[in-house]
């Protein structure tokens, strides 16, 4: 595992997983973020989206939006300021969660009722957090390429979103 050292000031220094081969890279992230979760919800979304986004090439955004009082809420992230809340079925985040499965978009504008909260973004994948049977939120990546994301992406995101959820203890309720 090439995770983390420790410096001085107690930060971690992250070193580059190579991207090439796809497995690879999310079994590596997958082990660096095992090393990093504790139970407490909102610290291991925290650590996440910002090793994601460290770590994923050519992405503009990392973040979760988490299911409360019937919409999709903005919950922590890395990139630009985004929307706050996100309808059931609205956009690719609110059809992920309605729907329960993975939207994978290779071009966000050719997506009826994308919301553009990053103009930059011109492709979008989001994958739905269900613990037994709840719907938590979703975990959406953004970038700035069409095609970004591909079915090995979308493999490996399910898988990380699956360890994140089994190892976190989460609220009754945001």
């Amino acid at each position: 595992m090439r995770a983390k050292t420790c410096q001085i000031a107690g930060m971690l220094d992250f070193t580059p997983i190579p991207y090439k081969d796809k497995s690879a890279f999310y079994r590596e992230l997958r082990q660096e973020l095992a090393s990093l979760y504790e139970t407490v919800w909102f610290t291991n979304l925290s650590n996440a989206s910002a090793a994601l986004m460290a770590h994923m090439p050519r992405l503009n955004w990392s973040g979760f939006y988490l299911f409360h009082q019937g919409e999709l809420r903005l919950g922590p992230f890395q990139g630009l300021p985004a929307c706050l809340s996100i309808g059931l079925g609205k956009g690719v985040c609110g059809t992920a969660a309605l729907d329960r499965h993975t939207q994978l978009v290779a071009d966000v504008h050719a997506f009826p009722g994308h919301i553009t909260c990053d103009a930059r973004s011109r492709s979008e994948i989001v994958v739905p957090m269900i613990h037994a049977g709840r719907l938590l939120g979703v975990l959406d990546l953004d970038s700035p390429e069409i095609g970004r994301f591909d079915a090995a992406d979308q493999a490996g995101l399910e898988e990380l979103v699956a360890e994140l959820i089994a190892k976190t203890t989460w609220p009754d309720e945001f």
